[in-house]
C-alpha cells in the first residue's frame, strides 16, 4: 500500500490523515458507481477538495489508485469450525476470497490493470503480493504429511490460478457466467484440483 508522504506528517497530522482518507473514499466510490479509475481531479472534486491540496497527497492517479485498494488485514480465509478435510478447507478459503474479490471487484479490476503495466514498481501492487496463496496454503495443511510441503505450495498456486479477480473477469467478461456462477465454478475447479492432487498422491 501507499505509504504517508512526509506532507501527511508535519503539521496538522490528524486534519491531513482525514483529508487523506476523504480522497481515498471518494475514489472507491467512483470507482464503484463509475466503474473507471478516477483521475486525482475528480477524486478531489467529490471530495471536495481543492486539485492542488489533492496533488500533494497523490502527486499521479496511480499513487492514488494504489491506496484506494481496499485494505485487508485478514490473516485467514478460513471459518472457525472448519475441520480437516481438505476439500471443504480449500472450498471454504476460496469461497471467503472470492466474497472479498466481488464486494471489491472495481477497485480489483483498476489493480489487475495497473498490475499489467510494464512498470518497475508493479511488484509492489496488492495482485503481485501472493497473500492468497498463503491463505491457500493454510487450507491445504493437513495435507502437509502426504505430500509434502513443496507440493502443497505448488496445490496452492494452483488454486489461486483458477481463482481470484483474474479468473472472474474472464468467467464473466469472456465466458457469460453471472458473478454466482463464476464463485461456484472456481471453487469447483478448486477442490477438482485437491482431489485430483490426493488421488494421485
Amino acid at each position: 500500500m501507499v505509504m504517508s508522504t512526509a506532507y501527511e506528517l508535519t503539521g496538522r497530522v490528524r486534519q491531513k490523515q482525514r483529508t487523506r482518507m476523504a480522497l481515498v473514499a471518494a475514489a472507491r466510490e467512483l470507482m464503484a458507481l463509475g466503474g473507471r479509475p478516477p483521475t486525482v481531479g475528480e477524486a478531489a472534486e467529490a471530495a471536495s477538495v481543492s486539485r492542488t491540496t489533492a496533488y500533494r497527497y497523490f502527486p499521479t492517479q496511480k499513487s492514488l489508485l494504489l491506496a484506494a485498494h481496499p485494505e485487508l488485514e485478514a490473516t485467514s480465509m478460513l471459518p472457525r469450525d472448519v475441520g480437516d478435510d481438505p476439500e471443504e478447507r480449500v472450498a471454504a478459503a476460496v469461497r471467503g476470497f472470492l466474497a472479498m474479490v466481488v464486494d471489491t471487484e472495481p477497485q480489483q479490476r483498476t489493480m489487475l490493470r495497473l498490475s499489467l503495466e510494464p512498470d518497475t514498481q508493479s511488484r509492489q501492487l496488492p495482485l503481485r503480493q501472493g497473500r492468497a496463496i498463503g491463505w491457500f496454503t493454510e487450507a491445504l495443511e493437513p495435507l502437509a504429511d502426504q505430500l509434502g510441503e513443496d507440493a502443497v505450495r505448488r496445490l496452492a498456486i494452483a488454486v489461486r490460478a483458477v481463482s481470484g479477480i483474474e479468473s472472474l473477469v474472464w468467467l464473466t467478461d469472456v465466458a457469460g457466467l453471472t458473478r454466482e456462477q463464476a464463485v461456484e465454478q472456481m471453487i469447483w475447479s478448486a477442490v477438482a484440483l485437491v482431489r485430483r492432487t490426493t488421488q494421485e498422491a
